[in-house]
Parts: C-alpha cells; structure tokens; sequence
C-alpha cells in the first residue's frame, strides 16, 4: 500500500467517517492508480529500449550516484525516461532524460529543492 493510502485510510479514520466513504475514497485511489498503470503500460508498448538500458545510458553521465525516482513519459512530444539521480556530495537533483525509441539523452538538468519542487507543482498541474 501506497503513502497516499496511509494518509488517506489515517484522515478517514481521524474523522470518523463511515466504512462506505472510507470504501468510496479507496475505489477512487484504485481508479487513479489503474489508470497511470494502464497509461505506463501504453507508453512502454511504444518504447524501443527499455527502462534497464535507460537507466545504464543515464548513469554513465553521471558518475557516483543512485536513481532516486524514474518513469516513462511523453514531454515535449517526445516519448522518454525520466530519471531523478542523486550525485555522490551533491545536495542538488541531477535529472536526466534518455529518449525512449533511440537511446540518446535528451537532457541533463540539476535541480535544486525549489526547483523541483515547482516542476512537481506544474505537472500536477498538467495531469488535471
């Protein structure tokens, strides 16, 4: 189970509120969870590489770091991998971007909290 389902099952029970809305709000996480499942899965249908060799491609520009979050996602109309890496000693998010059909990185990008903090902000935005 998710954060979000702790958060949500933690607020319902705080509130008191009633199995069949506690039943209401878990049917619609079920559906929003459903749907970006089903839409990852489109999307790697499309892929040519995989999330494997994405990721290989993207730690070899970026030396002494680990993969902190990474997702498959059409961005400027391009189909890519999106990769949050975090640098040995670095505080920063260095986010790299490997398109999805040819293997070519598309962007490196160094993020500090703000920054992405606002980029989250925006697609979310987006999404809705």
């Amino acid at each position: 189970m998710k954060k979000s389902h702790f958060a949500a099952l933690g607020l319902i029970a705080a509130l008191g509120l009633s199995p069949a809305v506690v039943n209401a709000a878990q049917k619609t996480v079920d559906k929003k969870e459903t749907a970006a499942a089903v839409e990852q899965a489109r999307l790697q249908k499309e892929a040519k590489i995989s999330m494997d060799e994405a990721k290989e491609i993207a730690l070899k520009h970026v030396k002494h770091a680990k993969i902190e979050s990474s997702e498959l996602e059409r961005e400027h109309g391009k189909l890519i991998y999106s990769f949050d890496i975090r640098e040995a000693g670095r505080k920063d998010i260095t986010e790299v971007n490997v398109n999805a059909i040819d293997g070519k990185i598309v962007a490196i990008d160094h993020e500090n909290p703000k920054k992405e903090a606002a980029e989250k902000k925006l697609e979310a935005k987006e999404k809705h």
